[in-house]
Parts: C-alpha cells; structure tokens; sequence
C-alpha cells in the first residue's frame, strides 16, 4: 500500500494541511518535526523542510529513506515570472531546474552538472491525476517549467534571466532539489504551487497576507488530490 509524503518549505505551507487530519503522531528526527496520520487508510507523512535546497533535500530523503513513504507531493508558494501568472493561480511542474547551478566557466549549460541533467520531469501519472481532479472541481490549473535557487529572488532583471534561459514560468527555492532526490531514488513527485508574488508587484504590498491565501488555496487542492489517489 502506498505510503504518502506531503511536504511544504515553511510551517505556513503545512497548516492548513493539517488542518484537515486528526490524531496527529508527531515524531522527531534530523533536527525536524515529522506528522504522521491514518487517512482513510491511507499512510501519510507530513513535514515543513525548512526554506533552500539543502534543507529540502534533506527532509524528502528522510521521508523516502527513515518513514519508507513510496510517493510524495509537495504543496507550496511560489513567486510567479509568467506574465499570465497572477496571485493564488496554481502551476503543476511538468519540470523543474536549478537556475542558481551554474558551472559555465566549464563549458556546460546553466543548470547542469556532469552526471545530472538540467531537467527532471515529475510523474506523469501525478499530473495526470492532479488535471483530472481539477476538472472534476472546476480548478483551474496550469502545466509549466518551475525553477529552483537557493535565493529570494525580487530583481526583475534575474527574474527574465531565468525566464530566458529555463523558460521557466515560476520560481521558488525548493523543488528541483525534490525532484533530484525522487529521481534518484526511484520515486513518484508531484510539485504542486500556488503563486503568491509575481514579477510586477510593486514594493508596497504583503507577501505574508499573499503567503497564507496561497499556502491554503495548494494545500487544499493537494488533499483533493489525496483523496482520488486513496480511491
């Protein structure tokens, strides 16, 4: 039977996921809280990785290698680069990058290292599962390219470089490292964001209150999806 991981970055992208479960087990380990919950049968680990690569890194391998979860989803926020973007629209990673990987001085791309790939595409049964989902709930959802760096980024200027170079439509600080993680170890992802901050705010507006509306409009779709996927 499977046995689910739902992570977020941040305790804000966590509680409204577990708003929705009861008899919670918390367990400790790595410096980090791990939720344990019986769904309906279903098994599921839930955990905030903390915000960069290492951190999230760290937590998908203990939830995949220590708590033996076989698939996992990631529920978050994101600062949206494509145009169409807007505040609290979803994106499902069909890819995801590092955009802050950069050994050019030796001749390969952005976003490559020899042995890695400057792409890892998440599973496509997930995705497939996440579109249906949204249909049957009138969610309105889209299929881009998310790129990941160990930095907050607010430059409009770094903010076309990626887009440039990745074509990529959103950006955060964790995902790609999921992804390289799940890749290497065999295990089905999904990275579902909603936007929270896109390239044209201007400087005077809450990301926290933007933060706290997104997190809940991903978490809530994320257990929707925990829902088909325990039918």
């Amino acid at each position: 039977m499977t046995k689910l991981a739902i992570m977020g970055a941040m305790e804000e992208e966590i509680e409204p996921l577990l708003s929705h479960f009861e008899n919670v087990n918390i367990v400790e380990y790595a410096n980090n809280k791990f939720y344990e919950v019986n769904y309906n049968g279903l098994e599921i680990v839930i955990a905030y990785s903390k915000i960069g690569k290492v951190f999230a890194s760290l937590t998908a391998s203990t939830m995949i290698e220590k708590f033996s979860c076989d698939t996992l989803l990631f529920s978050g926020v994101a600062g949206g680069i494509n145009p169409e973007l807007k505040i609290g629209d979803l994106i499902i990673a069909d890819k995801l990058c590092q955009h802050d990987l950069d050994i050019t001085a030796f001749g390969h791309p952005n976003g490559y290292v020899p042995g890695g790939k400057v792409f890892v595409e998440t599973n496509e049964n997930l995705r497939n599962i996440a579109k249906k989902v949204a249909n049957e709930n009138n969610i309105s959802v889209i299929e881009g390219t998310i790129a990941t760096g160990d930095q907050f980024v607010h430059s409009v200027e770094r903010k076309e470089f990626i887009q440039n170079t990745f074509n990529a439509d959103a950006l955060e600080m964790e995902g790609a490292s999921v992804a390289v993680v799940c890749d290497a170890l065999n295990i089905p992802f999904f990275i579902l964001r909603a936007i929270s901050d896109t390239a044209d705010m201007d400087a005077g507006f809450d990301f926290d209150e933007f933060l706290k509306s997104s997190a809940k409009k991903s978490a809530d779709y994320i257990v929707k999806i925990v829902d088909q996927l325990n039918k």
